[in-house]
């Protein structure tokens, strides 16, 4: 048996407008000066003076920190704790993508309990409480309002720093699915390829148990049906709320299960190469799960995965009108599982209209060791359910390379 222990921080909320309800939760938590933190682009959409103006009378002052970055480092995180010292609000706000969340929560740790956030590398190191977050998230894919983690960057190693506790997760998530429909297409795109490897990685990872693996399912069995569905139709709301509610369940997985090899990879990848974090991830994670599908547990968990999604189906057109016959996810013989899945996540790529080869984003052979060597020193390495090396990890790019499925 698996020994465990589960608990839900976040109470969440989900539903077409539930935004509207911020207010309301913003007083049971009894705040009277607010910080929110965002990006620019979410204050462009109007998502910020939208969330502002719902915060109602109760609050008697509310600032924006809007300088969040993508793959915030620890540089952006201390802009934001300059504003909180001199503002010293009694609860934050995450509002945006997976970066914005991250901010918040390491603006949190850095204003409740001082020091540097490389102080709080690993798992529990506050020893005070934290203020309370409320997390909004407008795209659907790192699943970050349901995990207590703050990946952080470090401007020296260029890895990330997960800091990880149970005071930093948010109070509250609101899953509000209007408030995606704004992405613009290619972050829809990679968030949600994103959110994908999420339930994939945390299905097979180490430490994955009965009740994590329940949430890699429903979050897979949620992306996999809505995805193409958003492609094709960016306004479909309802597959926005599917999308949304798979990150978030994914996020839920990782917090009791962690990631593997395919973000440990991505992550060099992303640092040195620009590549966007959820294509980078999607990038490597077909070669990946063939890698760990040599391992029988592995590929039961992959075969759990595709028959929990049975019904979806994915057009091999990124042409939203396409007449092809779709490709059902059939669960197969539990040996040909990780290949059937592998197959699937390139075709995802390809409906996208991304090319599955690191070589067309100018990544040569030259430049693989140095890679290997970074992602075998990232943290999430270390939960893949097959032991990996620096030169499994060369293995992997070397066929990421130019991928030839025959």
């Amino acid at each position: 048996m698996t020994t465990f222990d589960f608990q839900l921080r976040t109470r969440v909320l989900f539903g077409t407008g539930v935004i509207s309800r911020l207010g309301e939760l913003t007083r049971e938590q009894g705040a009277r000066r607010v910080l929110m933190v965002t990006d620019r682009g979410i204050v462009a959409a109007g998502h910020a003076a939208r969330a502002a103006g719902l915060l109602g009378t109760g609050v008697e002052a509310v600032d924006c920190f809007d300088g969040v970055r993508e793959n915030p480092d620890t540089a952006c995180v201390d802009a934001c704790l300059a504003l909180a010292r001199e503002f010293q609000p009694d609860l934050l706000i995450g509002l945006g993508g997976g970066s914005a969340m991250d901010t918040a929560k390491g603006c949190n740790f850095l204003l409740t309990n001082g020091g540097r956030m490389q102080d709080y590398r690993g798992v529990g190191k506050a020893t005070r409480p934290m203020l309370p977050l409320i997390a909004i998230p407008t795209t659907a894919g790192t699943g970050s309002e349901c995990q207590s983690a703050a990946l952080i960057t470090d401007p020296v190693t260029h890895q990330k720093m997960a800091c990880l506790d149970p005071k930093a997760a948010a109070r509250v998530a609101i899953l509000d699915p209007e408030l995606t429909l704004s992405l613009p297409g290619r972050v829809a795109l990679c968030t949600g390829l994103d959110a994908v490897a999420h339930a994939v990685e945390t299905a097979v990872t180490r430490p994955r148990n009965p009740v994590s693996q329940l949430f890699s399912e429903a979050a897979f069995r949620c992306l996999s049906v809505a995805f193409a569905r958003v492609l094709a139709e960016p306004q479909d709301l309802e597959a926005r709320g599917e999308m949304l509610l798979g990150a978030a369940w994914a996020g839920t997985a990782i917090e009791n299960s962690m990631l593997g090899a395919a973000h440990a990879a991505a992550n060099p990848l992303t640092a040195h190469h620009g590549i966007t974090h959820g294509e980078a991830v999607a990038l490597m994670l077909p070669h990946v799960v063939r890698f760990n599908a040599v391992d029988p547990a592995a590929a039961l968990a992959y075969h759990s995965l595709l028959a929990t999604a049975g019904e979806a189906k994915l057009p091999l057109s990124p042409t939203p009108a396409t007449k092809a016959e779709p490709d059902f996810l059939d669960p197969g013989d539990p040996a040909t599982a990780g290949e059937r899945l592998a197959r699937w996540l390139e075709d995802l790529l390809r409906l996208g209209g991304l090319e599955p080869s690191l070589a067309s984003r100018g990544i040569s052979g030259k430049d693989i060791p140095s890679l290997a060597g970074e992602a075998a020193a990232q943290w999430t390495a270390g939960f893949n359910p097959r032991p990996v090396t620096a030169a499994d990890f060369e293995t992997l790019y070397r066929v990421a390379l130019s991928p030839d499925r025959g």
